[in-house]
């Protein structure tokens, strides 16, 4: 009897709980359709995310076009804060604008230290360091034309 009891509280908390999450996500994340816009193409979403950083007064701004390079995304951006605090200001910022103009939830790691914070749009992969930290990883390096100098 105690078992019947367990799967059948287990059963109705799972029914009542799953409804409340799916509602609690839904209330959060505005519809593409809130804003007037169906389609977010990473071009779109490019272009906010610059001017998020330009907004957030990041320096040293460089876009990467990674189209037919790699499939982790269209474009990958790399800024530079002056402090961990702007750092993470800024990244926390972007997310928060990507989420309520086009619903879209980005995933963001570093936050916490504010040295270098990478924030996975889908489309366009963010990277937010100080500026000791991205010139010590100089990962644009990697996604320049062979030759470049710059």
């Amino acid at each position: 009897m105690y078992l019947a009891l367990g799967f059948a509280a287990r059963h109705k908390e799972d029914s009542v709980l799953t409804p409340s999450t799916d509602a609690a996500m839904a209330a959060e994340t505005p519809s593409p359709e809130a804003n007037g816009s169906i389609t977010v193409t990473s071009e779109i979403l490019l272009e906010r995310i610059l001017k998020s950083l330009d907004d957030d007064k990041a320096e040293d701004i460089v876009q990467i076009d990674l189209r037919g390079k790699t499939a982790i995304g269209d474009y990958m951006v790399i800024a530079s804060g002056r402090s961990s605090r702007q750092v993470a200001s800024i990244s926390e910022k972007m997310v928060d604008c990507l989420k309520q103009e086009y619903g879209r939830l980005s995933k963001i790691e570093g936050k916490e230290t504010g040295d270098w914070v990478l924030i996975d749009t889908g489309d366009v992969i963010v990277h937010v360091f100080r500026p000791e930290v991205r010139e010590f990883y100089q990962l644009e390096k990697m996604w320049l034309p062979t030759g470049s100098t710059s």
